[in-house]
């Protein structure tokens, strides 16, 4: 870790991993040196089975944990009984607005018709919806950076797993750069996003805790 710090252009390192920013509101050069950065972590001896991104310019790499990726596959699933595969994604780059966000989020629903930028990239106003799962090294990012990001880019629907506390914490209506509505339920409870864009019930009694 201490070596991509030193070597990636206005990065630091740290033990986990969260996300990455290319958003259609970050001026070219803050696009440049995002995919400037990219381009170094692709040719970086990255271990198997770690995941990688960029938050607020410092690069962030974790191990995948069985508990981690046991609760993305529960919600990964669960959305593709309704959406197909194409608009269900886990760990893609995805910019944000901000200072190089570069996220790969664990789960994102993209909206019905989104298309790639021109630079490749799914863009951040076409996310639906976002969950990440919590790791305790990146938790900062993810009640933090993370989710002023995904609220300044109006991303309806943020939910955060958190296998520590037993909880997950849900975040609608967004609006100047918050989130209006914050909802907390224990592992257990169904997380009802009827009356919003997802439009289903996840189910979470067989999320696992840390």
């Amino acid at each position: 870790m201490a070596d991509i710090a030193d070597s990636a252009d206005s990065a630091d390192s740290a033990d986990n991993s969260d996300n990455s920013d290319n958003s259609d509101n970050s001026d070219n050069s803050d696009k440049l040196t995002l995919d400037m950065m990219y381009e170094w972590l692709e040719k970086s001896p990255i271990p198997d089975g770690y995941r990688v991104e960029i938050v607020g310019g410092n690069i962030f790499m974790s191990p995948q944990r069985d508990t981690h990726w046991e609760i993305i596959a529960a919600i990964y699933d669960q959305l593709r009984t309704k959406y197909p595969r194409k608009r269900v994604k886990s760990d893609v780059r995805i910019d944000y607005p901000g200072h190089l966000n570069g996220f790969s989020s664990d789960v994102t629903l993209m909206a019905e018709g989104a298309e790639k930028g021109d630079n490749g990239l799914w863009r951040h106003a076409d996310v639906a919806f976002v969950a990440e799962v919590i790791s305790k090294k990146t938790a900062v990012n993810d009640y933090g950076p993370k989710k002023a990001a995904y609220a300044e880019a109006e991303v309806p629907v943020y939910l955060i797993a958190d296998p520590y506390q037993g909880r997950c914490f849900l975040y609608t209506h967004p609006k100047n750069g918050e989130y209006a509505t914050e909802t907390k339920l224990a592992f257990g409870d169904d997380v009802d996003l009827g009356d919003t864009v997802v439009d289903l019930t996840l189910k979470t009694d067989e999320f696992p805790r840390d």
